[in-house]
């Protein structure tokens, strides 16, 4: 049956390669008719392309074949699914006209011809593979119908806008592309149009929002109680476009909560650093996994009103709050995976950063280090697990052997899933400026200052040999939540260089699972932003637990940007809050060369 349809087929005059006088076949000097897309898709490290176009009946047409098949075999495919549509379609006007046409049905119509023609107008031969066949720009022919062969035009794979939009909150759809860039996507935004009471029964519309042409869009209230529509054209960086989209909110924009505890802190930070300054963050956002647990809810956070609890709602405080700081360097902890892939990532590369994330081990959160594409380029990741490598790296052999004294103690630390990220950029302005950025969040547990000094001694060791062994003498910034007072040995451990093996720390768990030992490491570290009253404030605790160390031989603060006012951080009694959304404080400080 094959061997005899694909006989008929190459029978066909606009399949055969050459005329009866042995001329080549030409799409040019076919009769002129409105050129459709074919697109096709073909990934060298896929075994299969597909081809996609729409049939002058309104019907879409997709097919794969293997790239190694014959270009004569998917033709034959094609001319065969298109004649099932021509056949359907003629089957569907004889039952219309059934009363007129009673006799026998009318024969079904040979398939169409089909064709693909190479750029320049000659007939593809049919013995090509389909990877060779299916060029950008050639032209397919099926019948009267003739399509522009479009080969990996830029795509969007996905395209989806927040559940939660307020006014006077910056709005990032979450979008992917295949063979193009968010970057160089094109936007339209639209707002509804209600429809009069008189001329309801039309339905509502949509209107184009006058400069609405950019990735994020910022809802005025104006926009309040309407839904909002992007479309979406993909496109790369040659300049090419494919197929736009369009995406429709599932709701209104609502009502922004009015001041919010980062605005006055914003006044500082409306533009970028110049040339030498390093505006950099470090932000403990309070993981979505216990922002909702029933803890959270009825013990840890009773203060809060339910709905800012939500990661919609909190993402868009957060995203305003961190495109305001207008940051060269953003490291955050407690970083949900799909936050940072769906919300934190899409939202921040839109405004210039790129992100870095690292999970924990078994985790659904962990770190995220951004850093200003404009400014830096990244140069090299070094991120651990803090005990992994306290258990396998021969870096810290000496303090697996102090450790060993103490087995119940080393057990607690294994059992941490606390990493480390360790990122080496390079300034895109001055090459020989290169700087290395940790971030990290440790052990929380309010006995476990003999688990996070350990902890921080594995890291500080790991950040060590990166900088001596691979960047020798680069300034080091620090950051991270050590869940550390000023007062504790893990504070003093990292802003003094050393912990004596008598600190109270090491019995911070009780004698059970006292140790002791002496630490050391050869960084001059100092606080850039001092030792603030709190960064952390909940109902049953308030303190400093978050900080940006910096290199104090290669680095200096230029300015450290002011916190919340007390009667700010406790209009609603606590962190997080609806005007809030998180319960720490973002540190903000400019740093410069020296």
């Amino acid at each position: 049956m094959w061997r005899l349809l694909w006989g008929t087929l190459r029978a066909l005059p606009g399949l055969r390669r050459r005329t009866a006088t042995g001329q080549r076949l030409s799409w040019r000097g076919l009769p002129s008719a409105p050129m459709e897309r074919a697109v096709v898709r073909c990934v060298p490290a896929e075994p299969k392309l597909s081809v996609s176009f729409v049939m002058g009946d309104g019907s879409a047409r997709h097919m794969q074949r293997d790239q190694a098949e014959p270009l004569g075999r998917a033709l034959a495919r094609i001319a065969n699914n298109a004649g099932k549509g021509h056949a359907k379609a003629a089957k569907k006007s004889k039952k219309a006209r059934a009363e007129a046409e009673a006799a026998a049905p009318p024969p079904a119509p040979p398939p169409p011809t089909v064709c693909l023609y190479s750029q320049d107008g000659e007939a593809v031969d049919e013995d090509v593979p389909n990877a060779e066949a299916w060029q950008d720009g050639a032209v397919l022919q099926i019948g009267e119908a003739r399509y522009r062969v479009e080969r990996n035009p830029p795509a969007l794979t996905e395209l989806q806008l927040p559940r939660s939009l307020m006014a006077g909150f910056p709005l990032c759809p979450k979008l992917r592309t295949e063979f193009g860039s968010p970057r160089d996507c094109l936007f339209r935004w639209f707002r509804e149009q209600k429809a009069e009471p008189a001329t309801a029964a039309g339905g509502d519309g949509w209107v184009e929002i006058p400069g609405g042409t950019e990735r994020i869009f910022t809802p005025g209230n104006a926009h309040i109680g309407l839904r909002l529509k992007l479309a979406c054209t993909p496109g790369n960086s040659q300049g090419r476009y494919g197929q736009a989209r369009e995406v429709e909110s599932s709701g209104p924009v609502e009502a922004g909560p009015g001041a919010c505890t980062f605005d006055a802190r914003h006044l500082y930070t409306k533009k970028v650093t110049g040339p030498g300054l390093i505006r950099t963050v470090t932000y403990n956002i309070l993981a979505d996994i216990y922002a909702q647990t029933e803890l959270s809810r009825t013990v840890l956070y009773p203060y809060c009103a339910p709905y800012s609890l939500e990661l919609d709602y909190r993402q868009n405080l957060l995203k305003k709050e961190l495109a305001g700081y207008n940051a060269d360097i953003i490291c955050l902890q407690e970083v949900d995976k799909s936050v940072f892939a769906d919300s934190l990532g899409p939202a921040l590369d839109a405004f210039g950063l790129e992100g870095l994330f690292k999970i924990k081990e078994k985790q659904y959160e962990g770190l995220a280090t951004f850093y200003r594409r404009d400014k830096f380029s990244l140069l090299s990741q070094h991120d651990i697990a803090l005990n992994q490598a306290l258990l396998e790296d021969p870096l810290h052999e000496e303090l697996r052997d102090k450790l060993a004294l103490y087995p119940q103690v080393q057990e607690k630390v294994l059992q941490r899933s606390s990493v480390l990220q360790v990122s080496i950029l390079q300034s895109t302005n001055d090459s020989s400026r290169k700087i290395c950025v940790a971030n990290t969040h440790l052990y929380w547990h309010p006995k476990g200052g003999n688990i996070r000094l350990i902890q921080a001694a594995i890291a500080l060791s790991h950040i060590r040999h990166v900088i001596n062994d691979m960047y020798p003498a680069i300034p080091l910034i620090f950051c991270g939540d050590f869940n550390s007072t000023p007062s504790t040995g893990t504070y003093s451990f990292v802003n003094n260089g050393s912990i004596a093996e008598d600190h109270e720390d090491w019995a911070s768990d009780g004698e059970e699972h006292h140790c002791t030992m002496s630490l050391t490491h050869p960084f001059r570290l100092k606080s850039a932003c001092g030792e603030p009253a709190y960064t952390n404030y909940v109902g049953g605790f308030h303190g400093c637990l978050d900080y940006i160390f910096i290199d104090a031989n290669a680095l200096e603060v230029e300015q450290v940007i002011p916190l919340p006012s007390h009667e700010e951080v406790t209009t609603h009694q606590a962190l997080p809050s609806v005007s809030h959304p998180s319960d720490h404080i973002a540190l903000i400080c400019d740093l410069k060369w020296k």
